[in-house]
Protein backbone atom coordinates (compact mmCIF):
# COMPACT_ATOMS: atom_id res chain seq x y z
CA UNK A 1 0.00 0.00 0.00
CA UNK A 2 1.34 3.46 -0.84
CA UNK A 3 2.05 5.77 2.07
CA UNK A 4 -0.91 8.22 1.86
CA UNK A 5 -3.54 5.47 2.12
CA UNK A 6 -4.83 3.40 5.00
CA UNK A 7 -7.02 0.30 4.73
CA UNK A 8 -9.95 -0.18 7.13
CA UNK A 9 -11.11 -3.79 7.39
CA UNK A 10 -13.89 -5.46 9.35
CA UNK A 11 -14.97 -9.11 9.26
CA UNK A 12 -18.40 -10.65 9.72
CA UNK A 13 -17.77 -14.30 10.56
CA UNK A 14 -20.47 -16.95 10.28
CA UNK A 15 -19.81 -20.10 12.32
CA UNK A 16 -22.01 -23.19 12.24
CA UNK A 17 -22.78 -24.40 15.75
CA UNK A 18 -21.96 -28.01 16.65
CA UNK A 19 -25.50 -29.17 17.34
CA UNK A 20 -26.96 -32.47 16.18
CA UNK A 21 -30.21 -30.82 15.10
CA UNK A 22 -31.12 -27.59 13.35
CA UNK A 23 -31.77 -24.23 14.95
CA UNK A 24 -35.57 -24.27 14.95
CA UNK A 25 -36.50 -27.88 14.20
CA UNK A 26 -35.36 -31.45 14.95
CA UNK A 27 -33.78 -32.22 11.53
CA UNK A 28 -30.22 -33.58 11.55
CA UNK A 29 -27.29 -31.29 10.79
CA UNK A 30 -25.01 -34.18 9.72
CA UNK A 31 -22.86 -33.24 6.73
CA UNK A 32 -22.81 -35.29 3.53
CA UNK A 33 -26.32 -36.78 3.56
CA UNK A 34 -28.20 -37.26 0.25
CA UNK A 35 -29.64 -33.93 -1.00
CA UNK A 36 -32.88 -32.78 0.63
CA UNK A 37 -33.02 -35.74 3.03
CA UNK A 38 -32.63 -33.70 6.24
CA UNK A 39 -35.71 -31.52 5.82
CA UNK A 40 -39.12 -31.12 7.45
CA UNK A 41 -42.12 -28.75 7.28
CA UNK A 42 -40.31 -26.21 9.49
CA UNK A 43 -37.08 -25.87 7.48
CA UNK A 44 -39.06 -26.17 4.23
CA UNK A 45 -41.32 -23.33 5.46
CA UNK A 46 -44.55 -25.21 4.82
CA UNK A 47 -47.73 -23.40 5.91
CA UNK A 48 -48.54 -23.77 9.61
CA UNK A 49 -45.08 -25.03 10.65
CA UNK A 50 -43.74 -23.21 13.72
CA UNK A 51 -40.09 -22.83 14.80
CA UNK A 52 -38.81 -23.75 18.29
CA UNK A 53 -35.34 -22.61 19.40
CA UNK A 54 -32.71 -25.31 19.90
CA UNK A 55 -31.49 -25.01 23.53
CA UNK A 56 -28.05 -26.40 22.65
CA UNK A 57 -27.60 -23.75 19.95
CA UNK A 58 -28.27 -21.08 22.58
CA UNK A 59 -25.76 -22.68 24.98
CA UNK A 60 -23.01 -22.77 22.36
CA UNK A 61 -23.73 -19.23 21.20
CA UNK A 62 -23.53 -17.99 24.80
CA UNK A 63 -20.18 -19.76 25.31
CA UNK A 64 -18.75 -18.03 22.25
CA UNK A 65 -20.04 -14.62 23.32
CA UNK A 66 -18.68 -15.02 26.85
CA UNK A 67 -15.25 -16.11 25.56
CA UNK A 68 -15.22 -12.97 23.40
CA UNK A 69 -15.90 -10.87 26.51
CA UNK A 70 -19.26 -9.76 25.09
CA UNK A 71 -22.21 -8.63 27.19
CA UNK A 72 -25.10 -11.11 27.04
CA UNK A 73 -28.40 -9.25 26.84
CA UNK A 74 -31.01 -10.29 29.44
CA UNK A 75 -33.61 -10.10 26.64
CA UNK A 76 -32.98 -10.53 22.92
CA UNK A 77 -35.38 -10.75 20.01
CA UNK A 78 -35.43 -12.84 16.83
CA UNK A 79 -36.21 -10.96 13.66
CA UNK A 80 -37.06 -11.80 10.07
CA UNK A 81 -34.45 -10.67 7.56
CA UNK A 82 -36.38 -10.58 4.32
CA UNK A 83 -34.81 -11.35 0.96
CA UNK A 84 -35.57 -13.70 -1.90
CA UNK A 85 -33.10 -16.34 -2.97
CA UNK A 86 -33.72 -19.90 -4.21
CA UNK A 87 -31.94 -21.54 -1.25
CA UNK A 88 -34.09 -19.66 1.29
CA UNK A 89 -37.49 -21.39 1.27
CA UNK A 90 -39.07 -19.09 3.87
CA UNK A 91 -38.29 -15.96 1.86
CA UNK A 92 -36.60 -14.65 5.01
CA UNK A 93 -33.81 -15.64 7.38
CA UNK A 94 -34.45 -15.89 11.10
CA UNK A 95 -31.78 -13.66 12.62
CA UNK A 96 -31.40 -10.95 15.26
CA UNK A 97 -31.16 -7.23 14.57
CA UNK A 98 -32.01 -4.48 17.03
CA UNK A 99 -31.73 -6.68 20.14
CA UNK A 100 -29.00 -9.30 19.54
CA UNK A 101 -27.86 -11.99 21.96
CA UNK A 102 -24.63 -10.16 22.84
CA UNK A 103 -22.80 -6.94 22.09
CA UNK A 104 -19.35 -5.49 22.65
CA UNK A 105 -16.27 -7.55 23.48
CA UNK A 106 -12.88 -8.18 21.92
CA UNK A 107 -10.49 -10.81 20.61
CA UNK A 108 -6.78 -10.60 21.33
CA UNK A 109 -4.81 -11.07 18.11
CA UNK A 110 -1.12 -11.98 18.33
CA UNK A 111 0.98 -11.77 15.18
CA UNK A 112 4.58 -12.95 14.87
CA UNK A 113 7.43 -12.66 12.42
CA UNK A 114 8.85 -15.80 10.72
CA UNK A 115 11.22 -16.34 13.66
CA UNK A 116 8.36 -16.29 16.11
CA UNK A 117 9.10 -12.91 17.67
CA UNK A 118 5.96 -11.01 18.73
CA UNK A 119 5.14 -8.11 16.43
CA UNK A 120 1.67 -6.98 17.47
CA UNK A 121 -0.45 -7.97 20.43
CA UNK A 122 -3.69 -6.06 20.56
CA UNK A 123 -7.43 -6.34 20.92
CA UNK A 124 -9.80 -6.27 17.95
CA UNK A 125 -13.26 -5.09 18.96
CA UNK A 126 -16.42 -7.16 18.59
CA UNK A 127 -19.60 -5.30 17.68
CA UNK A 128 -22.12 -8.07 18.32
CA UNK A 129 -22.74 -11.81 18.41
CA UNK A 130 -26.14 -13.07 17.34
CA UNK A 131 -27.93 -16.31 16.45
CA UNK A 132 -29.42 -17.04 13.04
CA UNK A 133 -30.25 -19.98 10.79
CA UNK A 134 -28.34 -20.88 7.65
CA UNK A 135 -29.66 -20.97 4.10
CA UNK A 136 -29.56 -24.02 1.83
CA UNK A 137 -27.05 -24.48 -0.94
CA UNK A 138 -27.33 -23.77 -4.66
CA UNK A 139 -25.45 -26.16 -6.94
CA UNK A 140 -24.74 -25.14 -10.51
CA UNK A 141 -23.68 -26.89 -13.71
CA UNK A 142 -26.08 -29.82 -13.87
CA UNK A 143 -26.53 -29.90 -17.65
CA UNK A 144 -27.09 -26.18 -17.63
CA UNK A 145 -29.49 -26.38 -14.69
CA UNK A 146 -29.09 -25.16 -11.13
CA UNK A 147 -30.41 -27.25 -8.25
CA UNK A 148 -31.01 -26.58 -4.56
CA UNK A 149 -30.04 -28.76 -1.60
CA UNK A 150 -31.92 -27.69 1.53
CA UNK A 151 -30.14 -30.01 3.98
CA UNK A 152 -28.19 -27.03 5.32
CA UNK A 153 -31.27 -24.77 5.55
CA UNK A 154 -31.96 -24.09 9.22
CA UNK A 155 -28.52 -25.11 10.51
CA UNK A 156 -27.75 -22.92 13.54
CA UNK A 157 -25.16 -20.16 13.09
CA UNK A 158 -23.66 -17.40 15.10
CA UNK A 159 -22.60 -14.27 13.30
CA UNK A 160 -19.67 -12.50 14.93
CA UNK A 161 -19.46 -8.93 13.67
CA UNK A 162 -16.03 -7.41 14.23
CA UNK A 163 -15.21 -3.74 14.55
CA UNK A 164 -13.32 -2.15 11.61
CA UNK A 165 -10.07 -2.33 13.60
CA UNK A 166 -7.96 -4.34 11.13
CA UNK A 167 -5.47 -2.53 8.90
CA UNK A 168 -3.88 -5.17 6.67
CA UNK A 169 -4.72 -8.38 4.83
CA UNK A 170 -2.22 -10.30 6.95
CA UNK A 171 -3.74 -9.03 10.17
CA UNK A 172 -7.26 -9.89 8.98
CA UNK A 173 -6.21 -13.45 8.08
CA UNK A 174 -4.62 -13.86 11.53
CA UNK A 175 -7.78 -12.55 13.20
CA UNK A 176 -9.78 -15.15 11.29
CA UNK A 177 -7.34 -17.93 12.27
CA UNK A 178 -7.41 -17.04 15.95
CA UNK A 179 -11.20 -16.64 16.02
CA UNK A 180 -11.55 -20.08 14.42
CA UNK A 181 -9.09 -21.44 16.97
CA UNK A 182 -11.10 -19.99 19.84
CA UNK A 183 -14.38 -21.44 18.59
CA UNK A 184 -12.78 -24.87 18.18
CA UNK A 185 -11.31 -24.84 21.71
CA UNK A 186 -14.77 -23.96 23.01
CA UNK A 187 -16.34 -26.87 21.11
CA UNK A 188 -18.70 -24.37 19.50
CA UNK A 189 -17.70 -24.94 15.85
CA UNK A 190 -15.58 -27.57 14.12
CA UNK A 191 -13.89 -24.85 12.01
CA UNK A 192 -14.13 -26.93 8.82
CA UNK A 193 -13.53 -24.33 6.13
CA UNK A 194 -13.94 -26.72 3.20
CA UNK A 195 -17.40 -27.77 4.35
CA UNK A 196 -18.41 -24.16 4.98
CA UNK A 197 -18.65 -24.51 8.77
CA UNK A 198 -16.78 -21.22 9.05
CA UNK A 199 -16.94 -18.47 6.45
CA UNK A 200 -16.79 -14.72 6.46
CA UNK A 201 -17.87 -11.54 4.72
CA UNK A 202 -15.10 -8.96 4.49
CA UNK A 203 -15.71 -5.21 4.51
CA UNK A 204 -12.89 -3.16 3.01
CA UNK A 205 -12.55 0.60 2.60
CA UNK A 206 -9.69 3.03 2.00
CA UNK A 207 -9.03 6.44 3.48
CA UNK A 208 -6.18 8.92 3.62
CA UNK A 209 -3.86 8.30 6.55
CA UNK A 210 -4.82 10.56 9.43
CA UNK A 211 -8.48 10.81 8.38
CA UNK A 212 -11.07 9.72 10.93
CA UNK A 213 -14.00 9.39 8.53
CA UNK A 214 -14.48 5.98 6.90
CA UNK A 215 -14.33 5.58 3.14
CA UNK A 216 -16.94 3.86 0.98
CA UNK A 217 -16.77 0.15 1.69
CA UNK A 218 -17.22 -2.91 -0.43
CA UNK A 219 -18.21 -6.30 0.95
CA UNK A 220 -16.56 -9.52 -0.23
CA UNK A 221 -19.05 -12.32 0.43
CA UNK A 222 -18.70 -15.90 1.63
CA UNK A 223 -14.92 -16.36 1.84
CA UNK A 224 -14.06 -19.75 3.37
CA UNK A 225 -10.25 -19.84 3.32
CA UNK A 226 -7.53 -17.92 5.15
CA UNK A 227 -5.57 -17.70 1.93
CA UNK A 228 -8.58 -16.53 -0.08
CA UNK A 229 -9.36 -13.91 2.58
CA UNK A 230 -5.82 -12.55 2.53
CA UNK A 231 -5.58 -12.45 -1.26
CA UNK A 232 -9.06 -10.95 -1.68
CA UNK A 233 -8.27 -8.14 0.76
CA UNK A 234 -4.89 -7.44 -0.86
CA UNK A 235 -6.53 -7.20 -4.29
CA UNK A 236 -9.41 -5.06 -3.06
CA UNK A 237 -7.09 -2.62 -1.28
CA UNK A 238 -5.02 -2.22 -4.45
CA UNK A 239 -8.15 -1.86 -6.59
CA UNK A 240 -9.67 0.85 -4.41
CA UNK A 241 -6.39 2.78 -4.20
CA UNK A 242 -6.16 2.69 -8.01
CA UNK A 243 -9.75 3.95 -8.34
CA UNK A 244 -9.27 6.82 -5.90
CA UNK A 245 -5.80 7.73 -7.19
CA UNK A 246 -7.20 8.13 -10.71
CA UNK A 247 -9.94 10.48 -9.50
CA UNK A 248 -12.69 7.85 -9.50
CA UNK A 249 -15.20 6.94 -6.83
CA UNK A 250 -15.48 3.62 -5.01
CA UNK A 251 -18.99 2.19 -5.39
CA UNK A 252 -20.63 0.55 -2.39
CA UNK A 253 -21.30 -2.97 -3.60
CA UNK A 254 -21.06 -6.66 -2.86
CA UNK A 255 -18.18 -8.44 -4.55
CA UNK A 256 -17.03 -12.05 -4.76
CA UNK A 257 -13.55 -13.58 -4.87
CA UNK A 258 -12.50 -15.38 -8.05
CA UNK A 259 -9.44 -17.36 -7.02
CA UNK A 260 -8.64 -18.58 -10.54
CA UNK A 261 -8.58 -15.02 -11.88
CA UNK A 262 -6.98 -13.69 -8.67
CA UNK A 263 -9.44 -10.81 -8.38
CA UNK A 264 -12.67 -9.67 -6.77
CA UNK A 265 -15.67 -9.38 -9.07
CA UNK A 266 -18.78 -7.22 -8.75
CA UNK A 267 -21.97 -9.11 -7.86
CA UNK A 268 -24.61 -6.58 -6.89
CA UNK A 269 -25.14 -3.23 -5.19
CA UNK A 270 -24.68 -3.42 -1.42
CA UNK A 271 -27.85 -3.67 0.61
CA UNK A 272 -28.45 -1.52 3.67
CA UNK A 273 -30.27 -2.79 6.77
CA UNK A 274 -33.54 -1.17 5.70
CA UNK A 275 -33.45 -3.12 2.45
CA UNK A 276 -34.05 -6.32 4.42
CA UNK A 277 -37.20 -4.95 6.09
CA UNK A 278 -36.31 -6.40 9.49
CA UNK A 279 -39.19 -6.94 11.89
CA UNK A 280 -39.62 -9.13 15.01
CA UNK A 281 -40.53 -12.72 14.19
CA UNK A 282 -44.09 -13.24 15.46
CA UNK A 283 -43.55 -17.00 15.81
CA UNK A 284 -40.69 -16.69 18.31
CA UNK A 285 -41.10 -15.00 21.71
CA UNK A 286 -38.37 -12.76 23.16
CA UNK A 287 -35.41 -14.76 24.45
CA UNK A 288 -34.94 -14.20 28.19
CA UNK A 289 -31.66 -15.33 29.75
CA UNK A 290 -31.67 -16.71 33.28
CA UNK A 291 -28.74 -15.17 35.25
CA UNK A 292 -27.96 -18.45 37.03
CA UNK A 293 -27.86 -20.34 33.73
CA UNK A 294 -25.57 -17.69 32.28
CA UNK A 295 -23.21 -17.90 35.27
CA UNK A 296 -23.07 -21.68 34.79
CA UNK A 297 -21.96 -21.18 31.17
CA UNK A 298 -19.27 -18.74 32.33
CA UNK A 299 -18.00 -21.14 34.99
CA UNK A 300 -17.79 -24.03 32.51
CA UNK A 301 -15.67 -22.21 29.93
CA UNK A 302 -12.46 -24.18 29.19
CA UNK A 303 -8.97 -22.69 29.16
CA UNK A 304 -8.86 -20.37 26.15
CA UNK A 305 -6.07 -20.48 23.54
CA UNK A 306 -4.66 -17.08 24.54
CA UNK A 307 -4.35 -18.22 28.17
CA UNK A 308 -2.88 -21.55 27.12
CA UNK A 309 -0.26 -19.80 24.96
CA UNK A 310 0.74 -17.64 27.92
CA UNK A 311 1.01 -20.70 30.15
CA UNK A 312 3.25 -22.44 27.63
CA UNK A 313 5.47 -19.37 27.26
CA UNK A 314 5.73 -19.08 31.05
CA UNK A 315 6.86 -22.73 31.07
CA UNK A 316 9.79 -21.85 28.81
CA UNK A 317 8.47 -22.24 25.25
CA UNK A 318 8.96 -19.60 22.57
CA UNK A 319 5.92 -17.61 21.47
CA UNK A 320 6.17 -19.37 18.11
CA UNK A 321 6.15 -22.85 19.67
CA UNK A 322 3.24 -21.91 21.93
CA UNK A 323 1.31 -20.73 18.88
CA UNK A 324 1.98 -23.94 16.93
CA UNK A 325 0.99 -26.16 19.86
CA UNK A 326 -2.30 -24.32 20.34
CA UNK A 327 -3.21 -24.38 16.65
CA UNK A 328 -5.66 -27.23 17.29
CA UNK A 329 -7.33 -28.27 20.56
CA UNK A 330 -6.36 -31.94 20.13
CA UNK A 331 -2.69 -31.02 19.56
CA UNK A 332 -2.73 -28.86 22.69
CA UNK A 333 -4.27 -31.69 24.74
CA UNK A 334 -1.69 -34.18 23.42
CA UNK A 335 1.19 -31.85 24.28
CA UNK A 336 -0.21 -31.09 27.73
CA UNK A 337 -0.65 -34.79 28.52
CA UNK A 338 2.88 -35.67 27.37
CA UNK A 339 4.34 -32.79 29.41
CA UNK A 340 2.67 -34.00 32.59
CA UNK A 341 4.16 -37.44 32.05
CA UNK A 342 7.66 -36.28 31.04
CA UNK A 343 8.16 -32.98 32.85
CA UNK A 344 10.23 -30.96 30.35
CA UNK A 345 7.97 -28.79 28.14
CA UNK A 346 10.78 -27.76 25.80
CA UNK A 347 11.93 -31.32 25.09
CA UNK A 348 8.36 -32.46 24.50
CA UNK A 349 7.51 -29.44 22.35
CA UNK A 350 10.50 -29.94 20.05
CA UNK A 351 9.65 -33.58 19.41
CA UNK A 352 5.92 -32.94 18.99
CA UNK A 353 6.51 -30.18 16.43
CA UNK A 354 9.25 -31.97 14.50
CA UNK A 355 7.88 -35.52 14.46
CA UNK A 356 4.42 -36.03 15.93
CA UNK A 357 2.61 -33.16 14.20
CA UNK A 358 4.17 -34.10 10.87
CA UNK A 359 2.42 -37.47 11.02
CA UNK A 360 -0.85 -36.37 12.64
CA UNK A 361 -4.12 -35.79 10.80
CA UNK A 362 -7.05 -33.61 11.84
CA UNK A 363 -10.71 -33.71 10.89
CA UNK A 364 -12.73 -30.94 12.46
CA UNK A 365 -12.23 -31.17 16.21
CA UNK A 366 -10.85 -34.70 15.98
CA UNK A 367 -7.19 -35.60 15.48
CA UNK A 368 -5.27 -38.83 14.99
CA UNK A 369 -1.74 -39.28 16.30
CA UNK A 370 0.60 -42.15 15.50
CA UNK A 371 1.75 -42.46 19.12
CA UNK A 372 0.18 -41.81 22.50
CA UNK A 373 1.34 -39.18 25.00
CA UNK A 374 2.47 -42.08 27.22
CA UNK A 375 4.65 -43.57 24.46
CA UNK A 376 6.20 -40.20 23.69
CA UNK A 377 7.02 -39.50 27.34
CA UNK A 378 8.61 -42.95 27.71
CA UNK A 379 10.65 -42.43 24.55
CA UNK A 380 12.04 -39.08 25.69
CA UNK A 381 12.90 -40.52 29.10
CA UNK A 382 15.06 -43.12 27.36
CA UNK A 383 16.98 -40.26 25.72
CA UNK A 384 17.26 -38.41 29.05
CA UNK A 385 18.71 -41.52 30.69
CA UNK A 386 21.32 -41.90 27.97
CA UNK A 387 19.88 -45.27 26.92
CA UNK A 388 19.45 -44.09 23.31
CA UNK A 389 20.57 -41.03 21.38
CA UNK A 390 18.36 -38.36 19.90
CA UNK A 391 18.91 -39.85 16.45
CA UNK A 392 17.92 -43.29 17.69
CA UNK A 393 14.80 -41.79 19.27
CA UNK A 394 13.48 -41.00 15.79
CA UNK A 395 14.07 -44.60 14.73
CA UNK A 396 12.25 -45.89 17.80
CA UNK A 397 9.43 -43.43 17.15
CA UNK A 398 8.97 -44.88 13.67
CA UNK A 399 8.94 -48.39 15.12
CA UNK A 400 6.23 -47.69 17.70
CA UNK A 401 4.07 -45.56 15.36
CA UNK A 402 0.54 -46.92 15.03
CA UNK A 403 1.25 -49.67 17.56
CA UNK A 404 0.88 -50.10 21.30
CA UNK A 405 4.52 -51.19 21.65
CA UNK A 406 6.60 -49.79 24.47
CA UNK A 407 9.67 -47.76 23.40
CA UNK A 408 11.78 -49.67 25.94
CA UNK A 409 10.73 -53.01 24.42
CA UNK A 410 11.67 -51.81 20.93
CA UNK A 411 15.09 -50.64 22.14
CA UNK A 412 15.70 -54.01 23.83
CA UNK A 413 14.45 -56.13 20.90
CA UNK A 414 16.50 -54.19 18.36
CA UNK A 415 19.61 -54.04 20.52
CA UNK A 416 19.65 -50.26 20.22
CA UNK A 417 21.06 -49.36 23.62
CA UNK A 418 23.34 -46.37 23.28
CA UNK A 419 27.05 -47.14 23.16
CA UNK A 420 28.60 -45.47 26.18
CA UNK A 421 31.58 -47.74 26.83
CA UNK A 422 34.47 -45.26 27.16
CA UNK A 423 37.17 -47.73 26.15
CA UNK A 424 35.35 -48.89 23.01
CA UNK A 425 34.55 -45.32 21.98
CA UNK A 426 38.16 -44.20 22.52
CA UNK A 427 39.32 -46.97 20.18
CA UNK A 428 36.83 -45.90 17.49
CA UNK A 429 37.67 -42.19 17.87
CA UNK A 430 41.43 -42.83 17.73
CA UNK A 431 41.06 -44.87 14.55
CA UNK A 432 38.97 -42.19 12.83
CA UNK A 433 41.47 -39.47 13.84
CA UNK A 434 44.32 -41.56 12.43
CA UNK A 435 42.40 -42.09 9.17
CA UNK A 436 41.82 -38.34 8.83
CA UNK A 437 45.19 -36.92 9.77
CA UNK A 438 44.85 -33.74 7.67
CA UNK A 439 41.58 -32.84 9.33
CA UNK A 440 43.10 -33.56 12.72
CA UNK A 441 45.98 -31.20 11.91
CA UNK A 442 43.49 -28.49 10.84
CA UNK A 443 41.63 -28.85 14.14
CA UNK A 444 44.88 -28.52 16.10
CA UNK A 445 45.74 -25.46 14.00
CA UNK A 446 42.64 -23.71 15.30
CA UNK A 447 39.85 -24.79 12.94
CA UNK A 448 37.74 -26.19 15.77
CA UNK A 449 34.55 -26.25 13.69
CA UNK A 450 35.93 -29.39 12.02
CA UNK A 451 35.10 -31.27 15.23
CA UNK A 452 31.62 -31.77 13.77
CA UNK A 453 33.15 -33.82 10.95
CA UNK A 454 34.75 -36.21 13.42
CA UNK A 455 31.54 -36.50 15.48
CA UNK A 456 29.66 -37.36 12.29
CA UNK A 457 32.17 -40.05 11.35
CA UNK A 458 31.93 -41.64 14.79
CA UNK A 459 28.14 -41.61 14.69
CA UNK A 460 28.25 -43.17 11.24
CA UNK A 461 30.63 -45.86 12.45
CA UNK A 462 28.40 -46.69 15.41
CA UNK A 463 25.16 -46.35 13.42
CA UNK A 464 24.03 -43.53 15.67
CA UNK A 465 24.29 -45.56 18.84
CA UNK A 466 27.17 -43.64 20.44
CA UNK A 467 26.50 -41.06 23.12
CA UNK A 468 27.03 -37.69 21.38
CA UNK A 469 28.14 -35.98 24.58
CA UNK A 470 30.67 -38.69 25.33
CA UNK A 471 31.94 -38.70 21.72
CA UNK A 472 32.51 -34.93 21.85
CA UNK A 473 34.40 -35.25 25.14
CA UNK A 474 36.67 -38.06 23.87
CA UNK A 475 37.40 -36.42 20.51
CA UNK A 476 38.37 -33.10 22.12
CA UNK A 477 40.71 -34.93 24.50
CA UNK A 478 42.35 -37.03 21.78
CA UNK A 479 42.65 -34.18 19.28
CA UNK A 480 44.23 -31.85 21.82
Amino acid sequence: MTAPWEAVIGLEVHAQLLTRSKCFCACSTAFGAPPNSHVCPVCLALPGALPVLNAEALRLAARAALALHSRIAPVSVFARKNYFYPDLPKGYQISQFELPLASGGWLQVDTHDPKGNPLIQRRVGITRVHIEDDAGKNLHGFGGWSVVDLNRAGTPLIEIVGEPDLRSAEEAAEYLRQLRNLLMFLGVCDGNLEQGSLRCDINVSIRKQGDSALGTRTEIKNVNSFRFAQHAIQFEIARQIAVLSSGGRVVQETRGWDDKAGRTVSQRSKEEAHDYRYFPDPDLPPLRIDPEWLQKQQDELPELPVDMRKRFVDAGLSAYAAGVLTSHPAVARFFDAACKLHGDPTRVANFVMSEVMRDSTTDGLEARFTVSPEQLAQLLKLVDAGTISGKQAKEVYSAIANTDHSPADVVRDKGMAQLSDVGELETICARIIEQNAKNAASYRAGKTAILGFFVGQVMKETRGSASPALVNEILKRLLS
